[in-house]
Protein backbone atom coordinates (compact mmCIF):
# COMPACT_ATOMS: atom_id res chain seq x y z
CA UNK A 1 0.00 0.00 0.00
CA UNK A 2 1.35 3.27 -0.78
CA UNK A 3 1.04 5.73 1.98
CA UNK A 4 1.52 9.46 2.34
CA UNK A 5 0.03 11.86 5.52
CA UNK A 6 -1.99 14.75 4.91
CA UNK A 7 -1.66 17.36 7.25
CA UNK A 8 -4.12 21.10 8.05
CA UNK A 9 -3.54 23.99 10.54
CA UNK A 10 -6.19 25.49 11.94
CA UNK A 11 -7.46 29.20 10.86
CA UNK A 12 -8.60 31.63 13.33
CA UNK A 13 -10.30 35.23 13.40
CA UNK A 14 -8.09 37.42 11.66
CA UNK A 15 -5.43 35.15 10.24
CA UNK A 16 -5.65 32.49 7.47
CA UNK A 17 -3.55 28.80 7.69
CA UNK A 18 -3.55 25.49 5.98
CA UNK A 19 -7.00 24.58 7.88
CA UNK A 20 -9.12 21.66 7.81
CA UNK A 21 -10.37 21.66 11.19
CA UNK A 22 -11.65 24.98 13.17
CA UNK A 23 -12.20 25.67 16.52
CA UNK A 24 -14.39 28.18 16.83
CA UNK A 25 -14.15 31.76 18.79
CA UNK A 26 -17.47 31.20 19.92
CA UNK A 27 -18.47 28.51 22.18
CA UNK A 28 -20.88 26.56 19.72
CA UNK A 29 -18.39 25.01 17.00
CA UNK A 30 -19.07 25.22 13.26
CA UNK A 31 -19.72 22.28 11.46
CA UNK A 32 -16.51 22.08 8.95
CA UNK A 33 -15.84 20.21 5.95
CA UNK A 34 -15.26 18.01 4.85
CA UNK A 35 -14.48 16.08 8.36
CA UNK A 36 -18.10 16.15 9.69
CA UNK A 37 -20.15 13.34 9.24
CA UNK A 38 -21.79 13.59 5.50
CA UNK A 39 -23.35 10.84 4.21
CA UNK A 40 -24.37 11.28 0.55
CA UNK A 41 -22.04 13.98 0.35
CA UNK A 42 -18.07 14.70 -0.95
CA UNK A 43 -15.61 16.94 -1.97
CA UNK A 44 -14.98 15.59 -5.47
CA UNK A 45 -12.10 16.64 -8.16
CA UNK A 46 -9.28 15.90 -9.91
CA UNK A 47 -5.29 15.25 -9.64
CA UNK A 48 -4.16 16.97 -12.97
CA UNK A 49 -1.14 19.02 -13.17
CA UNK A 50 -0.24 18.61 -17.07
CA UNK A 51 -3.48 20.06 -17.43
CA UNK A 52 -4.53 22.28 -14.62
CA UNK A 53 -0.84 24.04 -13.97
CA UNK A 54 1.36 23.82 -17.34
CA UNK A 55 -0.60 23.42 -20.09
CA UNK A 56 -0.98 26.56 -22.37
CA UNK A 57 -5.09 25.99 -22.02
CA UNK A 58 -5.03 25.44 -18.35
CA UNK A 59 -7.92 28.39 -17.57
CA UNK A 60 -10.26 26.85 -20.30
CA UNK A 61 -9.77 23.37 -18.49
CA UNK A 62 -9.95 24.35 -15.05
CA UNK A 63 -13.46 26.26 -15.99
CA UNK A 64 -14.70 23.03 -17.77
CA UNK A 65 -13.92 20.71 -14.43
CA UNK A 66 -15.62 23.76 -12.65
CA UNK A 67 -18.45 23.01 -14.79
CA UNK A 68 -17.91 19.63 -13.72
CA UNK A 69 -19.35 19.87 -10.24
CA UNK A 70 -15.69 19.87 -8.41
CA UNK A 71 -14.78 21.51 -5.34
CA UNK A 72 -10.86 20.28 -4.81
CA UNK A 73 -8.15 19.83 -7.17
CA UNK A 74 -4.71 18.46 -6.20
CA UNK A 75 -1.48 19.47 -6.83
CA UNK A 76 2.41 18.41 -6.68
CA UNK A 77 4.56 21.04 -5.20
CA UNK A 78 8.34 19.24 -6.16
CA UNK A 79 10.63 20.44 -3.59
CA UNK A 80 13.76 19.87 -5.77
CA UNK A 81 11.67 21.81 -8.44
CA UNK A 82 10.40 24.54 -5.94
CA UNK A 83 13.98 25.35 -4.40
CA UNK A 84 16.85 24.37 -6.69
CA UNK A 85 19.43 26.11 -4.57
CA UNK A 86 19.59 26.25 -1.17
CA UNK A 87 17.46 29.25 0.17
CA UNK A 88 19.22 31.36 2.26
CA UNK A 89 16.09 32.37 4.78
CA UNK A 90 14.41 28.57 3.69
CA UNK A 91 11.62 29.15 5.96
CA UNK A 92 10.86 32.70 4.08
CA UNK A 93 8.22 31.55 1.84
CA UNK A 94 9.64 34.98 -0.15
CA UNK A 95 13.36 34.00 -0.45
CA UNK A 96 14.49 34.55 -3.69
CA UNK A 97 15.72 31.24 -4.60
CA UNK A 98 12.25 29.58 -4.45
CA UNK A 99 10.23 28.85 -7.95
CA UNK A 100 6.49 29.14 -7.50
CA UNK A 101 5.41 31.09 -10.25
CA UNK A 102 3.09 27.68 -11.34
CA UNK A 103 1.93 27.09 -8.25
CA UNK A 104 1.21 30.53 -7.31
CA UNK A 105 -0.85 31.02 -10.56
CA UNK A 106 -2.85 27.49 -9.95
CA UNK A 107 -3.48 28.66 -6.80
CA UNK A 108 -5.31 32.43 -7.52
CA UNK A 109 -7.19 30.12 -10.58
CA UNK A 110 -8.25 27.48 -8.66
CA UNK A 111 -9.72 30.61 -5.49
CA UNK A 112 -11.24 32.53 -8.68
CA UNK A 113 -12.98 29.16 -9.33
CA UNK A 114 -14.25 28.23 -5.64
CA UNK A 115 -11.79 25.38 -6.10
CA UNK A 116 -9.39 24.49 -3.12
CA UNK A 117 -5.94 23.20 -3.31
CA UNK A 118 -4.78 19.65 -1.80
CA UNK A 119 -1.05 20.29 -1.79
CA UNK A 120 1.05 16.99 -2.17
CA UNK A 121 5.02 18.06 -1.23
CA UNK A 122 7.60 15.62 -2.81
CA UNK A 123 11.44 15.59 -4.28
CA UNK A 124 14.29 16.23 -2.23
CA UNK A 125 16.39 18.96 -4.01
CA UNK A 126 20.18 17.84 -4.52
CA UNK A 127 21.28 20.01 -2.28
CA UNK A 128 19.50 18.21 0.60
CA UNK A 129 20.96 14.80 0.46
CA UNK A 130 23.92 14.71 -1.49
CA UNK A 131 22.60 14.72 -4.97
CA UNK A 132 21.33 11.32 -4.29
CA UNK A 133 17.98 11.47 -6.21
CA UNK A 134 14.56 13.50 -5.24
CA UNK A 135 13.44 9.99 -4.00
CA UNK A 136 15.87 9.76 -1.21
CA UNK A 137 15.12 11.56 1.86
CA UNK A 138 16.86 14.47 3.21
CA UNK A 139 19.66 14.38 5.19
CA UNK A 140 18.26 16.64 7.51
CA UNK A 141 14.34 16.73 8.16
CA UNK A 142 14.72 20.30 9.50
CA UNK A 143 15.51 21.08 5.76
CA UNK A 144 12.17 19.51 4.68
CA UNK A 145 10.19 21.28 7.86
CA UNK A 146 11.21 24.03 6.86
CA UNK A 147 10.44 24.29 3.02
CA UNK A 148 6.65 23.04 4.35
CA UNK A 149 6.75 26.19 6.33
CA UNK A 150 7.45 28.43 3.84
CA UNK A 151 4.92 27.16 1.50
CA UNK A 152 2.17 26.88 3.99
CA UNK A 153 3.36 30.56 5.02
CA UNK A 154 2.92 31.65 1.76
CA UNK A 155 -0.25 30.26 1.65
CA UNK A 156 -1.92 31.38 4.47
CA UNK A 157 -4.15 34.01 3.50
CA UNK A 158 -2.17 36.77 5.31
CA UNK A 159 0.08 38.02 1.93
CA UNK A 160 -2.14 39.79 -0.28
CA UNK A 161 -2.57 38.12 -3.83
CA UNK A 162 -1.59 34.46 -2.40
CA UNK A 163 -4.73 32.30 -1.57
CA UNK A 164 -4.99 30.31 1.22
CA UNK A 165 -4.94 26.98 1.23
CA UNK A 166 -6.27 24.32 3.77
CA UNK A 167 -4.84 20.82 2.80
CA UNK A 168 -1.32 19.58 2.59
CA UNK A 169 -0.13 16.00 2.12
CA UNK A 170 3.80 14.56 3.53
CA UNK A 171 5.12 13.06 0.20
CA UNK A 172 4.09 10.81 -2.87
CA UNK A 173 3.68 7.39 -2.77
CA UNK A 174 6.26 6.81 -0.04
CA UNK A 175 6.25 2.76 -0.13
CA UNK A 176 7.01 3.24 -4.29
CA UNK A 177 10.85 3.22 -4.52
CA UNK A 178 10.18 5.54 -7.53
CA UNK A 179 9.65 8.06 -4.86
CA UNK A 180 11.47 6.84 -1.50
CA UNK A 181 14.20 4.64 -1.70
CA UNK A 182 15.63 2.21 -0.27
CA UNK A 183 12.11 0.33 0.62
CA UNK A 184 13.94 -2.74 2.12
CA UNK A 185 17.16 -3.34 3.69
CA UNK A 186 20.03 -5.88 2.92
CA UNK A 187 18.10 -8.48 4.81
CA UNK A 188 15.06 -7.53 2.92
CA UNK A 189 13.48 -5.77 6.18
CA UNK A 190 11.16 -2.85 5.56
CA UNK A 191 12.60 0.15 6.31
CA UNK A 192 9.69 2.54 4.26
CA UNK A 193 8.04 3.16 8.16
CA UNK A 194 11.23 4.71 9.82
CA UNK A 195 11.81 6.62 6.85
CA UNK A 196 8.32 8.13 6.07
CA UNK A 197 7.58 9.02 9.68
CA UNK A 198 10.63 11.82 9.59
CA UNK A 199 9.29 13.51 6.92
CA UNK A 200 5.29 13.33 7.66
CA UNK A 201 6.61 15.10 10.71
CA UNK A 202 8.76 17.36 9.00
CA UNK A 203 6.04 18.82 6.88
CA UNK A 204 3.50 18.76 9.62
CA UNK A 205 5.72 20.42 12.14
CA UNK A 206 6.82 22.82 9.30
CA UNK A 207 2.75 23.57 8.30
CA UNK A 208 2.01 23.64 12.31
CA UNK A 209 4.52 26.19 12.44
CA UNK A 210 3.61 28.56 9.92
CA UNK A 211 0.40 28.94 12.10
CA UNK A 212 1.82 29.04 14.92
CA UNK A 213 -0.24 31.06 17.79
CA UNK A 214 -3.08 30.43 15.57
CA UNK A 215 -3.52 26.49 15.04
CA UNK A 216 -5.63 25.47 18.17
CA UNK A 217 -6.46 22.06 16.71
CA UNK A 218 -4.67 19.95 14.29
CA UNK A 219 -5.09 16.85 12.00
CA UNK A 220 -3.02 14.07 10.53
CA UNK A 221 -4.19 11.62 8.19
CA UNK A 222 -2.33 9.10 6.44
CA UNK A 223 -3.08 7.92 2.91
CA UNK A 224 -2.27 4.73 1.61
CA UNK A 225 -2.81 3.22 -2.13
CA UNK A 226 -2.41 -0.78 -2.54
CA UNK A 227 0.14 -2.20 -4.19
CA UNK A 228 0.31 -4.44 -7.28
CA UNK A 229 2.46 -7.05 -4.93
CA UNK A 230 1.42 -8.94 -2.20
CA UNK A 231 4.93 -7.84 -0.72
CA UNK A 232 4.00 -4.46 1.37
CA UNK A 233 6.76 -2.52 1.01
CA UNK A 234 5.79 0.38 3.87
CA UNK A 235 2.97 -2.02 5.81
CA UNK A 236 0.24 0.38 7.68
CA UNK A 237 1.12 -1.56 11.15
CA UNK A 238 4.89 -0.61 11.99
CA UNK A 239 3.89 2.84 10.13
CA UNK A 240 1.41 3.48 12.74
CA UNK A 241 4.48 2.83 15.06
CA UNK A 242 6.73 5.17 13.79
CA UNK A 243 4.23 8.09 13.51
CA UNK A 244 3.27 7.81 16.93
CA UNK A 245 2.05 9.86 19.29
CA UNK A 246 1.01 11.16 15.99
CA UNK A 247 -2.96 11.24 16.32
CA UNK A 248 -4.64 10.13 12.80
CA UNK A 249 -7.60 12.11 12.48
CA UNK A 250 -8.41 10.74 8.78
CA UNK A 251 -7.27 8.42 5.82
CA UNK A 252 -7.41 8.60 2.48
CA UNK A 253 -7.29 5.49 -0.04
CA UNK A 254 -6.18 5.42 -3.55
CA UNK A 255 -7.49 2.51 -5.23
CA UNK A 256 -6.84 3.58 -8.41
CA UNK A 257 -7.68 0.85 -11.46
CA UNK A 258 -6.55 2.72 -14.63
CA UNK A 259 -6.47 -0.77 -17.20
CA UNK A 260 -8.68 -3.09 -17.82
CA UNK A 261 -12.34 -4.58 -17.21
CA UNK A 262 -12.93 -4.69 -14.03
CA UNK A 263 -15.87 -3.07 -12.41
CA UNK A 264 -15.66 -1.09 -9.83
CA UNK A 265 -17.19 -2.98 -7.53
CA UNK A 266 -15.30 -6.38 -8.43
CA UNK A 267 -14.61 -8.34 -5.12
CA UNK A 268 -10.90 -7.48 -3.75
CA UNK A 269 -8.43 -10.73 -3.68
CA UNK A 270 -5.37 -10.07 -1.58
CA UNK A 271 -4.53 -6.66 0.09
CA UNK A 272 -5.82 -4.69 -2.96
CA UNK A 273 -8.08 -2.46 -2.20
CA UNK A 274 -10.83 -1.03 -4.87
CA UNK A 275 -13.64 0.92 -4.72
CA UNK A 276 -16.27 -2.00 -4.09
CA UNK A 277 -13.80 -2.65 -0.70
CA UNK A 278 -14.79 0.52 0.26
CA UNK A 279 -18.68 0.38 -0.16
CA UNK A 280 -18.87 -3.22 1.86
CA UNK A 281 -18.14 -5.13 4.51
CA UNK A 282 -18.13 -8.07 2.40
CA UNK A 283 -14.75 -7.38 0.54
CA UNK A 284 -12.30 -10.12 0.09
CA UNK A 285 -9.32 -9.23 2.70
CA UNK A 286 -7.68 -10.10 5.15
CA UNK A 287 -9.25 -7.35 7.00
CA UNK A 288 -11.49 -4.56 5.93
CA UNK A 289 -9.22 -1.28 5.04
CA UNK A 290 -11.23 1.18 7.67
CA UNK A 291 -11.18 -1.53 10.33
CA UNK A 292 -7.74 -1.64 10.11
CA UNK A 293 -6.74 1.76 10.57
CA UNK A 294 -8.88 1.95 13.20
CA UNK A 295 -7.24 -0.54 14.42
CA UNK A 296 -3.51 0.33 14.20
CA UNK A 297 -4.34 3.77 14.85
CA UNK A 298 -6.62 3.68 17.83
CA UNK A 299 -9.27 5.44 16.88
CA UNK A 300 -13.00 4.37 15.95
CA UNK A 301 -14.90 5.75 12.56
CA UNK A 302 -11.50 6.59 10.62
CA UNK A 303 -12.56 8.87 7.51
CA UNK A 304 -11.37 8.03 4.04
CA UNK A 305 -10.27 10.06 1.43
CA UNK A 306 -10.32 8.72 -2.09
CA UNK A 307 -7.26 10.81 -3.90
CA UNK A 308 -6.97 9.10 -6.83
CA UNK A 309 -9.17 6.88 -9.08
CA UNK A 310 -9.17 6.47 -12.70
CA UNK A 311 -9.75 4.04 -15.76
CA UNK A 312 -8.02 4.18 -18.85
CA UNK A 313 -9.63 4.08 -22.14
CA UNK A 314 -9.23 2.92 -25.82
CA UNK A 315 -7.77 3.49 -28.08
CA UNK A 316 -5.41 5.83 -26.48
CA UNK A 317 -4.79 3.35 -24.11
CA UNK A 318 -4.56 0.15 -26.20
CA UNK A 319 -5.15 -1.84 -22.97
CA UNK A 320 -8.03 0.55 -21.74
CA UNK A 321 -11.81 -0.27 -21.92
CA UNK A 322 -14.40 1.16 -23.95
CA UNK A 323 -15.41 5.28 -22.94
CA UNK A 324 -18.80 4.25 -22.75
CA UNK A 325 -17.64 1.42 -20.05
CA UNK A 326 -15.75 4.66 -18.52
CA UNK A 327 -18.94 6.48 -17.91
CA UNK A 328 -20.51 3.94 -15.95
CA UNK A 329 -17.35 3.21 -13.91
CA UNK A 330 -17.09 6.77 -12.91
CA UNK A 331 -20.81 7.42 -12.04
CA UNK A 332 -20.76 3.77 -9.99
CA UNK A 333 -17.42 4.99 -8.32
CA UNK A 334 -18.79 7.98 -6.85
CA UNK A 335 -21.88 6.49 -6.00
CA UNK A 336 -20.25 4.24 -4.11
CA UNK A 337 -18.71 6.41 -2.34
CA UNK A 338 -21.46 8.40 -1.05
CA UNK A 339 -22.71 5.26 0.40
CA UNK A 340 -20.03 4.79 2.27
CA UNK A 341 -20.44 7.69 5.26
CA UNK A 342 -16.50 7.46 6.48
CA UNK A 343 -15.79 8.90 2.89
CA UNK A 344 -15.65 12.15 2.52
CA UNK A 345 -13.22 13.27 -1.05
CA UNK A 346 -13.45 11.61 -4.00
CA UNK A 347 -10.95 12.25 -6.63
CA UNK A 348 -10.24 11.62 -10.69
CA UNK A 349 -7.02 10.42 -11.86
CA UNK A 350 -6.85 12.86 -14.43
CA UNK A 351 -9.46 15.40 -15.89
CA UNK A 352 -7.62 15.61 -19.56
CA UNK A 353 -5.68 13.12 -22.01
CA UNK A 354 -2.32 14.87 -22.88
CA UNK A 355 -0.29 13.54 -26.04
CA UNK A 356 2.69 12.04 -24.00
CA UNK A 357 1.67 11.63 -21.22
CA UNK A 358 1.52 7.87 -19.38
CA UNK A 359 -2.09 8.30 -18.35
CA UNK A 360 -5.11 8.50 -20.53
CA UNK A 361 -7.88 8.17 -17.78
CA UNK A 362 -8.77 11.73 -18.36
CA UNK A 363 -12.58 12.57 -19.01
CA UNK A 364 -11.41 14.80 -21.58
CA UNK A 365 -9.85 13.29 -24.53
CA UNK A 366 -6.50 14.23 -26.10
CA UNK A 367 -7.62 16.37 -28.75
CA UNK A 368 -10.27 18.20 -26.39
CA UNK A 369 -13.69 16.27 -26.85
CA UNK A 370 -15.63 15.21 -23.84
CA UNK A 371 -15.48 11.53 -23.33
CA UNK A 372 -19.08 9.91 -22.60
CA UNK A 373 -17.60 9.81 -18.58
CA UNK A 374 -17.45 13.50 -18.08
CA UNK A 375 -21.70 14.65 -17.97
CA UNK A 376 -21.91 11.64 -16.00
CA UNK A 377 -19.68 12.35 -13.35
CA UNK A 378 -20.54 16.02 -13.53
CA UNK A 379 -24.46 15.00 -13.01
CA UNK A 380 -23.48 12.69 -10.05
CA UNK A 381 -20.53 15.62 -8.51
CA UNK A 382 -23.49 18.26 -8.38
CA UNK A 383 -26.18 16.19 -7.01
CA UNK A 384 -23.44 15.04 -3.77
CA UNK A 385 -21.70 18.18 -3.50
CA UNK A 386 -20.23 18.51 -0.52
CA UNK A 387 -19.83 22.42 -0.23
CA UNK A 388 -24.08 22.04 0.21
CA UNK A 389 -23.64 19.98 3.47
CA UNK A 390 -25.82 17.63 5.00
CA UNK A 391 -25.48 18.84 8.94
CA UNK A 392 -27.56 17.22 12.10
CA UNK A 393 -30.60 18.91 12.77
CA UNK A 394 -29.55 20.65 16.09
CA UNK A 395 -26.71 22.76 14.71
CA UNK A 396 -26.62 26.50 14.97
CA UNK A 397 -23.61 27.45 13.19
CA UNK A 398 -21.97 26.08 9.73
CA UNK A 399 -18.98 26.76 8.35
CA UNK A 400 -19.16 27.17 4.83
CA UNK A 401 -16.72 27.95 1.83
CA UNK A 402 -16.90 31.04 -0.30
CA UNK A 403 -13.74 30.98 -2.19
CA UNK A 404 -14.69 33.06 -5.31
CA UNK A 405 -15.63 35.98 -2.85
CA UNK A 406 -12.14 36.00 -1.60
CA UNK A 407 -10.90 36.26 -4.88
CA UNK A 408 -12.40 39.77 -5.11
CA UNK A 409 -12.85 40.77 -1.30
CA UNK A 410 -9.73 41.28 1.18
CA UNK A 411 -10.31 39.15 4.24
CA UNK A 412 -12.38 40.98 7.44
CA UNK A 413 -14.56 42.65 4.34
CA UNK A 414 -18.93 42.07 5.94
CA UNK A 415 -19.99 40.32 3.38
CA UNK A 416 -23.78 39.68 2.84
CA UNK A 417 -25.53 36.62 4.09
CA UNK A 418 -29.14 35.46 3.42
CA UNK A 419 -30.98 32.21 5.12
CA UNK A 420 -34.29 32.11 4.48
CA UNK A 421 -35.22 35.88 3.92
CA UNK A 422 -33.12 36.64 6.91
CA UNK A 423 -30.16 38.78 6.14
CA UNK A 424 -26.87 39.39 8.55
CA UNK A 425 -23.44 40.77 7.61
CA UNK A 426 -20.69 38.36 8.27
CA UNK A 427 -16.48 38.87 7.92
CA UNK A 428 -14.88 37.02 5.34
CA UNK A 429 -12.46 34.76 6.98
CA UNK A 430 -8.78 35.26 5.34
CA UNK A 431 -9.29 31.34 3.93
CA UNK A 432 -12.54 32.48 2.46
CA UNK A 433 -15.02 30.75 4.38
CA UNK A 434 -17.93 32.10 6.71
CA UNK A 435 -19.66 30.88 9.77
CA UNK A 436 -22.89 31.11 9.13
CA UNK A 437 -25.74 30.99 11.62
CA UNK A 438 -28.17 28.58 11.23
CA UNK A 439 -31.93 28.45 12.40
CA UNK A 440 -34.17 25.58 11.07
CA UNK A 441 -35.65 22.61 12.39
CA UNK A 442 -34.71 18.63 11.39
CA UNK A 443 -35.49 18.08 8.08
CA UNK A 444 -34.94 21.58 6.55
CA UNK A 445 -33.22 22.77 3.50
CA UNK A 446 -31.84 26.40 3.65
CA UNK A 447 -30.44 27.86 0.89
CA UNK A 448 -27.46 30.26 1.80
CA UNK A 449 -26.95 33.10 -0.47
CA UNK A 450 -23.65 35.14 0.29
CA UNK A 451 -22.98 38.28 -1.70
CA UNK A 452 -19.45 40.39 -1.19
CA UNK A 453 -19.77 44.43 -1.68
CA UNK A 454 -19.54 44.40 -5.37
CA UNK A 455 -21.94 42.32 -5.85
CA UNK A 456 -20.38 38.47 -6.59
CA UNK A 457 -22.68 35.89 -4.81
CA UNK A 458 -22.20 32.41 -4.39
CA UNK A 459 -24.99 29.85 -3.16
CA UNK A 460 -24.76 27.73 -1.06
CA UNK A 461 -27.18 25.05 0.89
CA UNK A 462 -27.77 23.27 3.91
CA UNK A 463 -29.50 19.89 4.90
CA UNK A 464 -30.79 19.67 8.29
CA UNK A 465 -30.80 15.84 9.20
CA UNK A 466 -34.60 14.39 9.44
CA UNK A 467 -35.41 13.79 5.88
CA UNK A 468 -34.63 11.13 3.51
CA UNK A 469 -32.00 11.81 0.83
CA UNK A 470 -31.81 11.74 -2.73
CA UNK A 471 -31.29 7.91 -3.47
CA UNK A 472 -28.13 7.46 -5.78
CA UNK A 473 -28.96 4.48 -7.98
Amino acid sequence: MRWSLIIGAVACAMVAAAAVVFVPREAEEPVTLPQSPMPGRLLVGFQDDATFRWAADRGEMLDRARHAGISVVRTTVVWRDAAPTRPTEPADSFDPAYRLDDVDDLVRSAQQRGIELLVTIWGTPGWANGERGPNRAPREPGDLEDFAEALADRYSGRHAGYPAVRLFSAWNEPNLEQFLAPQFDATGRSVCPELYAPLARAVYDGVKRANRGRARRCRRDVTQRPRSSERRACPGQPLARALRPTPLRGAACDPLRCVGPASVSTATRGRAVRAGALATRRARQPRALAEALDDWFGRDGTPLWITEYGHETRPAEPLGIDPSLQARYAEDALVLATKNPRVRVFLWFVFGDRAGTLWQSGLVAADGSAKPALARFAETARRVDGRSPLVAGDVQVVRLPALELAFHTPAGTPVDVTVEQKQTAIPLEPDGWIDVPIDGEPGDELVVEVTDPFGHTVLRTVQLEGRETVELN
